[in-house]
């Protein structure tokens, strides 16, 4: 009996260290975020087409939206902590707008990163990129890269990361309140779990708070 009692005190002990602490693993936004689809937890991915560790995430990360529930909304943000960034932020909001995003995300990270081909921060070579790969008239893909749309979503995406209190990229930003990233989880695959154990806390609140108090 002694000797079982060790062991269930054990298990328990580990399934307490192995549970994301907050302050380590994840921590509170600096800010709280207003989400787009306060109908559901949304989750941010913040990244940068340059930055090597958001390659290695790719893999990951669309397995696991590929898993989500219903009630959880996810979405991309070009991390923009400072201007050298800007040229892959323009790209990834100009792909959107001209409708070729799901088709060149992916070719875009291994241009730069398998391929290395392509310098992130120089966004002239970003727009013969993407001219090139999308057999789009150039001019149209200039007046993406420039449009008043994509200046408006840079400003958001560089208030985002601001008010997210990140400080490097990829990090997950869940409900707006809660952020998480390789660095502080340990690695991507423990980022993503950190993020569905934060996403679990916030759904079973929901639930809580949609429960009528007894009299």
């Amino acid at each position: 009996m002694k000797k079982l009692l060790t062991a269930l005190m054990l298990l328990a002990s580990f399934s307490a260290m192995a549970e994301p602490q907050m302050g380590k693993d994840f921590d509170r936004t600096a800010q709280t975020i207003n989400t787009d689809t306060p109908n559901k937890i949304e989750v941010i991915e913040l990244f940068w087409y340059g930055c090597g560790h958001c390659h290695s995430m790719e893999a990951p990360i669309n397995a696991w939206v590929k898993k989500l529930p219903a009630d959880v909304a996810f979405k991309r943000v070009p991390g923009l902590p400072h201007q050298a960034w800007a040229p892959m932020a323009k790209a990834y909001y100009a792909m959107e707008t001209l409708g070729v995003l799901e088709k060149l995300h992916t070719p875009l990270f291994e241009a730069i990163h398998t391929k290395k081909s392509l310098n992130p921060t120089d966004e002239k070579a970003a727009i013969n990129w993407v001219t090139q790969q999308s057999g789009l008239d150039k001019r149209k893909v200039e007046e993406a890269f420039g449009s008043f749309a994509t200046n408006t979503s840079l400003n958001r995406a560089a208030n985002i990361f601001r008010s997210s209190g990140a400080t490097g990229v990829p990090s997950l930003i869940i409900n707006g309140q809660f952020i998480t990233s390789s660095t502080m989880a340990g690695n991507n695959d423990a980022a993503l779990k950190t993020a569905d154990y934060i996403i679990a806390n916030i759904r079973a609140d929901k639930a809580k708070a949609a429960t009528p108090a007894k009299k």
